[in-house]
């Protein structure tokens, strides 16, 4: 079902209409409580079906996606709630929509029938995405309601890693003979009703399934009838291995802007297609992870979840964090000498500690991006190190003069502000070169190179600033 299909409201205006019904619900239910009726509970029974009702109705016009982003902006009682309001037809749907820590949530709350109602809903390749963090049981229960073939979609769905194309891979596509004319393909696209979404050609295949070509439907449109399919069939195009990474496939609908492309065996032979919707939803799923990762997150994150839950996720960078916190002020311990003999240092220290953190950070996400792209392989590891070099000094050059120059300024001391400057510089250095190689180390030893990449650059600029500026002001000016 497309979007044009439900109202066109700005989705945050829809999120306050529901938060309104909702409480206007809770409000009545606890008024209704406090009267004291003969029959409270009519009362409640009428007024509260009437908002309900309301609730119902305005759920109804939404798209799954639309609920799923009202649902992960709800605390968990209250999601609970518009869950329960959810027609049970759209329920598969909406799971896939929303967040997996959210989706959790809302699986704990439906009983086996219902999830497996839910996932009978779905194609076998969104079951495949689903089926993680289905209890064993209720897939079981699945496996059997499905007919033979979704059955082996199924189990080929959920053979491949999540990062590999056979994972975005749908199996709903439409397959022609090449000898067979035109009118003939247009008499069967009649008789199919309506067209898979981002259906933008179909194969060309022959009896055994092999691909041949693909016929662009804009090209079957303006074709005459009478020409047979491998007179106007392209054999150029792109194809994609189940085993392909799906970054691969990614920057290929990037580069040459697909709406499908197909996936074939080593042989040849068709067993799918990516769309374009697939592809964008790795991609977006990919950014969040990276952003998780360079945060130092664990896992994705209920908005609402149980304290101790979050406390769990996010305490292993924090103690790294306060490890390497507490270096640094063991570092600024050994010059505490020199900061009680020239208190300016102390203002000013964290001035080359901060800007040497927020250039690493930078360069780390070029570096983390280009890598994400595969751009980045052995024989460049040297020019990138240089390049970011060479940007650092000319960074360190430019700033490191306009804050020394200020620091002149306000202490009037000409060689406090000459020591910022060859600090600013010599921290950016060392962010240049650890912002590059952070990544690169992970990325060797098999790692995720984005993971607390964020926390370990910034220990680095900290305690490496720190040292920087104390160790030349010791020796230079005191």
């Amino acid at each position: 079902m497309t979007a044009e299909n439900y109202e066109n409201e700005n989705l945050e205006d829809k999120l306050q209409k529901v938060i309104y019904l909702l409480h206007k619900y809770k409000l009545v239910d606890g008024l209704v409580r406090l009267q004291d009726t003969p029959r409270p509970d009519l009362v409640e029974s009428v007024i509260q079906k009437q908002n309900l009702a309301s609730l119902q109705n305005m759920l109804d016009k939404l798209h799954p996606a639309d609920i799923a982003y009202i649902l992960e902006a709800l605390p968990l009682d209250d999601r609970l709630i518009i869950w329960g309001l959810v027609k049970a037809e759209h329920d598969g749907e909406v799971l896939l929509e929303v967040s997996d820590a959210v989706r959790q949530t809302l699986i704990e709350d439906m009983n086996s029938k219902e999830l497996v109602a839910a996932a009978e809903q779905l194609d076998a390749d969104e079951i495949a995405d689903l089926a993680p963090d289905l209890p064993s049981y209720v897939m079981e229960d699945v496996f059997r309601s499905l007919p033979m073939e979704e059955r082996e979609h199924l189990r080929a769905a959920m053979s491949y890693p999540e990062d590999a194309v056979g994972a975005l891979m749908d199996f709903d596509v439409i397959t022609v003979r090449e000898d067979v004319r035109i009118e003939v393909v247009l008499r069967y696209l009649r008789r199919l009703g309506e067209l898979p979404d981002h259906t933008d050609q179909l194969f060309v295949v022959d009896r055994d399934e092999h691909l041949k070509g693909v016929l662009l439907l804009n090209q079957l449109l303006v074709s005459d009838p009478e020409t047979a399919v491998v007179e106007v069939m392209k054999r150029e195009m792109v194809k994609f291995h189940p085993d392909d990474k799906a970054e691969q496939a990614t920057q290929a609908f990037e580069r040459y802007d697909l709406v499908s492309a197909s996936v074939v065996t080593p042989d040849g032979k068709l067993l799918g297609r990516v769309t374009v919707n697939a592809v964008i939803d790795f991609m977006r799923e990919r950014a969040d992870y990276e952003a998780r990762n360079q945060a130092g997150l664990s896992e994705e994150e209920d908005l609402f979840a149980p304290i101790w839950k979050s406390v769990q996720n996010r305490w292993a960078w924090l103690a790294i964090n306060l490890v390497t916190a507490f270096i640094a002020s063991r570092v600024i311990g050994l010059f505490e000498d020199s900061i009680e003999k020239l208190v300016a240092l102390a203002a000013l220290m964290p001035i080359v500690a901060g800007v040497g953190g927020n250039s690493g950070n930078q360069t780390i996400t070029m570096i983390v991006r280009a890598i994400a792209l595969g751009q980045v392989n052995q024989d460049s590891t040297f020019k990138l190190i240089t390049k970011e070099i060479g940007v650092s000094i000319v960074n360190g050059i430019v700033w490191g003069s306009v804050i020394g120059f200020i620091a002149y300024i306000i202490y009037q001391n000409a060689q406090l502000g000459l020591v910022l400057a060859l600090a600013m510089l010599l921290n950016l250095l060392l962010a240049a070169l650890v912002g590059v190689l952070i990544p690169l180390v992970r990325k060797q030893l098999g790692r995720d190179p984005a993971l607390g990449s964020s926390v370990m650059i910034t220990a680095v600029t900290d305690s490496g600033g720190f040292f920087i500026f104390l160790g030349l002001a010791t020796l230079f000016l005191l």
